[in-house]
């Protein structure tokens, strides 16, 4: 039997949701808060739902954050999703100015947009594949994938950007570097195109 995948549970995010789409995809994964568990994966998801400077006060509180950065220092395999995109970044400006995991380099910022669009984007939205990447293969252009958020990542190096979206203006769907990758889209509420990515992840031979 393959090694299960890991789930970092940190106190925030809809975990089992995440672990319901590998196994309905016939992958085994675990939801874990020990850092020292770490070692029985060879593959990891941060997942996250609420806010930025929360997230690293747990991440912190648990010996996870330092877990993580050695983690990601040995190109081991990552998938950062929704807010575990944002806490791989340097610094968010979510309710004053909070440190990250600083796995990459770049801020997080509100989206800053017309009367004409609400601000959290929440729904269906449609994403552009930007360059080669040799992930997100399985993703089309303009394949649908399923968005709730407020806040955007900003990288500093854009070369790291996989997907963009537009929600009026452009923005980072999902980035990878190395084995790195992170989506700001929810894959395992993305039916079966999310899946598609999930499924991905789980057989990739990083």
């Amino acid at each position: 039997m393959s090694t299960p995948i890991g789930i970092i549970d940190y106190g925030m995010g809809n975990l089992r949701s995440v672990q319901k789409a590998f196994e309905k995809n016939g992958d085994s994964a675990e939801i874990f808060s020990d850092p020292n568990q770490m070692k029985d994966y060879k593959k990891l998801v941060l997942p996250g739902v609420g806010g930025f400077g929360d997230a690293m006060e747990e991440l912190n509180r648990r010996q996870l954050a330092d877990a993580i950065r050695d983690w990601a220092a040995a190109d081991k395999p990552l998938l950062g999703i929704c807010l575990g995109l944002q806490l791989l970044f340097s610094v968010s400006h979510e309710d004053g100015d909070h440190h990250g995991l600083g796995l990459l380099d770049g801020d997080v910022v509100r989206f800053d947009l017309s009367s004409d669009f609400k601000v959290p984007h929440m729904g269906w939205n449609q994403v552009q594949r930007q360059e080669d990447f040799n992930s997100f293969e399985t993703i089309r252009h303009d394949d649908y994938f399923y968005f709730v958020h407020s806040f955007y990542v900003r990288p500093a190096d854009r070369s790291i950007i996989a997907l963009t979206s537009c929600y009026e203006n452009d923005f980072c769907a999902a980035i990878q570097q190395g084995n790195l990758l992170a989506t700001q889209f929810h894959p395992e509420k993305s039916q079966r195109v999310g899946l598609r990515l999930l499924r991905e992840f789980a057989a990739a031979p990083y």
